[in-house]
């Protein structure tokens, strides 16, 4: 699914709601998920999961195609734990 796709649900399910209304909500709700985790901060929706930034640490690589070595600068990438309820569904306990 898609975040126009979600947007459109979401209008549909709830038809007192103008899309247009529908697209600020979810774009609000993206954009605070993203600047607290650009703050470092850890997201936790109760039931779906928990985004997390992690720090991967600068290290030597390889580059595939050459085979040269290439220093990978220190980076933070976001992570995602699944929460038991999400875990359950997909695995058909719920």
């Amino acid at each position: 699914m898609i975040r126009s796709e979600l947007i459109q649900k979401i209008a549909d399910e709830n038809p007192h709601l103008y899309q247009r209304d529908v697209e600020r909500i979810v774009n609000t709700i993206f954009d605070e998920v993203t600047a607290a985790m650009a703050r470092g901060d850890r997201v936790e929706l109760r039931g779906f999961g928990a985004f997390s930034v992690k720090k991967r640490d600068a290290r030597t690589g390889r580059n595939p195609r050459t085979g040269e070595t290439v220093e990978v600068e220190e980076k933070h990438v976001p992570f995602f734990k699944t929460g038991k309820l999400l875990r359950d569904r997909l695995n058909g306990k719920a």
